[in-house]
């Protein structure tokens, strides 16, 4: 069963109305909730958020970008309004075949986007490495507070010294199903300890613990796990098209040292930007950065498609729609 998101408070954090919403199916019929922002024909830009968050994550982001770019988000499944799936169906391989499908099908015929992933949404854009529809439907990708390998052993959450310890502990964490919330005074000054920078002002720390903290426990350990174990590091070598980097300097899930093995190891790096004192969350840390990097990028590579299918025709070939079906509307 799918989700309404946690409800956030007025403000740049909350996540503005889509233009209009959709579903997308997976390879394996799994259902995505996805959302289109901005007017139709401008340059597309899709927008894949990380662990335990959702479409609301990018609030701030498409609040920078969405008068002049056309911006896909979708939840990753388990995330958001995206249906809870079987064990089985928590892998870096289902996480390439969500983001193939929804850039089948959000995407209009000939359509090219720049992709931009941020932390397991990065490790999407890396397991899909070898999928025709990243080829073929991205100009640029960004990876933003990311990494490919070896999570636990780099992961500064814990300041333990021996890699052995360090690694079971914060293997440990990313694997926990304890309860995270509710959202209390405690609760978010640990989340801010762990995915923020230390100017981080309230409103930014409650944005994000009001989106973290909704997120199923089960889910959070499933994904956890994957993570835990994973090793991206040949697909990285795989990236062929232009890819930048983006990291904060006091990000302690995926420290820098991972932006700058994965600069030095993308063939085509396109440029790392150090973001001084920011944490995970650079997104919505400093949105105004972070969607700057983002704009050079549609500017250096970006392609503003003019194209005769509306946002409705876009949404009746995710659903596999008929005149018949009904297509469920924006709600605020």
């Amino acid at each position: 069963m799918s989700r309404r998101p946690a409800r956030q408070a007025a403000g740049p954090y909350a996540p503005p109305v889509a233009v209009s919403e959709l579903t997308v199916i997976s390879s394996d019929g799994t259902r995505l909730h996805a959302e289109l922002h901005g007017p139709e024909g401008a340059p597309a830009v899709v927008l894949v958020h990380g662990w335990t968050c959702s479409t609301a994550f990018w609030a701030p982001i498409v609040r920078e970008l969405a008068a002049d770019h056309r911006i896909v988000l979708y939840d990753q499944r388990g995330h958001g309004r995206s249906p809870v799936v079987d064990p089985g169906g928590y892998s870096t391989h289902t996480l390439a075949d969500d983001l193939a499908a929804v850039l089948d099908q959000t995407l209009a015929p000939g359509e090219r986007a720049v992709v931009v992933g941020h932390s397991m949404g990065g490790m999407t854009l890396m397991a899909a490495a070898d999928r025709p529809q990243l080829r073929e439907r991205a100009t640029a990708l960004l990876l933003c507070n990311t990494g490919a390998s070896r999570l636990p052993a780099r992961g500064r959450v814990i300041p333990l010294r021996g890699e052995r310890l360090r690694t079971r502990v914060q293997r440990a964490l990313l694997c926990s199903r304890a309860p995270l919330g509710p959202v209390t005074p405690v609760s978010r000054r640990l989340l801010k300890y762990v995915t923020m920078g230390p100017a981080a002002g309230p409103a930014v720390v409650e944005a994000c613990a009001r989106i973290v903290y909704a997120c199923p426990r089960a889910v959070r350990a499933a994904w956890g796990r994957v993570m835990s174990d994973l090793d991206l590091d040949a697909e990285v070598g795989r990236l062929a098209l232009p890819t930048a980097v983006l990291a904060g300097t006091a990000d302690r899930l995926t420290p820098l040292d991972h932006a700058r093995a994965l600069s030095a190891s993308l063939p085509r790096c396109v440029g790392l930007t150090e973001l001084d004192g920011l944490g995970h969350m650079a997104p919505v840390e400093d949105p105004a950065a972070v969607s700057g990097v983002i704009r050079g990028l549609v500017a250096e590579y970006g392609q503003a498609h003019g194209h005769e299918g509306t946002a409705q025709g876009t949404r009746q070939r995710a659903l596999g729609a008929t005149d018949d079906d009904t297509v469920e509307e924006p709600t605020t």
